[in-house]
């Protein structure tokens, strides 16, 4: 099969090649969805409602209020969960094209085509940003890159909308191979499991959670 990947997909695989394996390639496991999973879920709704439809945020969501207004207020164009896709070569195609290499979603994109500036923001709901990974934003901005040709330059940012952080990188079309190239080595070790069909188990600290129960690491959370 030809290799598909995103940031998630290839967090997961880093993870645990074994786990990767049930939920990517043998698909007999379904990832369980949490209430974490579920309250992410709306949230990114009701963000996407409000800036792009001007619908009123859900109560349990008033606090986001502010932090939206702010960015509802930089003047551009604003698309919401933009759906992204890459070929191997960089091109542009879209999120599930036959030939897509990567793919990926962009929460708010705002392009002020006068300055030349374009805003990247992704809201995360975890409750702070001690685990933060801007690799996410590099590879967004290599799809937005591609998606619109005229931006040259990305203020990119995680919105942790519970801690009210952000995480801030700042992406030029010059260097998107170099955002590539970060992740190539972890690439490669995937390609080689597709090849060799070994899919190791690997433990840690998430593993009373996976979903795979039948590992030989899973140990059942609810006996803690």
């Amino acid at each position: 099969m030809s290799l598909v990947w995103s940031f998630s997909s290839l967090k997961t695989f880093q993870q645990c090649p074994k786990k990767y394996y049930h939920l990517k390639v043998a698909k007999d496991v379904k990832d369980t969805t949490g209430e974490a999973a579920l309250y992410g879920t709306e949230m990114h709704l009701a963000a996407e409602e409000y800036i792009r439809d001007g619908k009123d945020l859900p109560p349990k969501f008033e606090y986001l209020r502010s932090s939206l207004d702010r960015l509802n207020a930089i003047e551009g164009e604003k698309y919401c969960e933009v759906e992204l896709g890459l070929t191997k070569n960089l091109e542009e195609c879209t999120f599930d094209a036959p030939n897509v290499w990567w793919h990926g979603v962009a929460d708010l994109v705002i392009i002020n085509r006068k300055s030349g500036t374009c805003y990247s923001i992704d809201y995360k709901t975890s409750k702070n940003a001690r685990y933060a990974d801007v690799t996410q934003l590099d590879l967004v901005a290599c799809g937005l890159f591609a998606k619109f040709p005229e931006v040259k330059r990305i203020k990119s940012a995680l919105m942790f909308v519970v801690s009210k952080e952000f995480i801030k990188a700042e992406h030029v079309a010059e260097t998107k191979q170099k955002y590539i190239d970060k992740v190539l080595p972890h690439i490669e070790r995937l390609e080689g499991a597709f090849e060799s069909g070994v899919w190791n188990a690997k433990q840690g600290a998430l593993c009373g959670w996976c979903p795979v129960t039948h590992c030989e690491h899973y140990v059942n959370r609810s006996r803690k």
